[in-house]
């Protein structure tokens, strides 16, 4: 090839046999394609796992003001969720972050910076976690 010609991208000729025409002509159904990546069974029960159910966004913010320079972690922005299970969030929290915490105003409050373990119960939980703030 010259460097004046140009390279055709037409597609060129078209095949001369199709490889898949046989199968036409026998009444097969077409085959459907799922939506998304295929569904890995849990090994202990054979089951699919089930679909993760959102539960919403909530606002995970560490604040210091007006609390005696200490750090506490709050998390924010529940929508649908009962004061019971407010509670029952706050502690599964503290046992597992090892602090002290309490539900004040419709949020939850754990003493400490421990946004990073909060976002995984929430996450586990169903919940968006969101770091909000500085």
């Amino acid at each position: 090839m010259s460097a004046g010609e140009k390279i055709p991208t037409d597609g060129g000729a078209p095949l001369a046999q199709n490889p898949f025409g046989g199968l036409s002509g026998l009444g097969l159904r077409a085959a459907s394609v799922p939506a998304g990546p295929p569904a890995i069974a849990d090994r202990a029960t054979g089951q699919p796992p089930a679909a993760k159910k959102n539960r919403g966004r909530v606002d995970i913010t560490r604040q210091t003001m007006g609390r005696g320079g200490k750090t506490v972690t709050v998390v924010s922005g529940f929508v649908g969720i009962g004061q019971p299970e407010k509670e029952q969030l706050a502690k599964q929290m503290q046992k597992s972050c090892g602090a002290g915490g309490t539900v004040k105003d419709g949020c939850i409050e754990i003493q400490g910076d421990k946004r990073d373990q909060v976002a995984k119960i929430l996450t586990a939980v169903g919940f968006r976690p969101v770091f909000a703030g500085g």
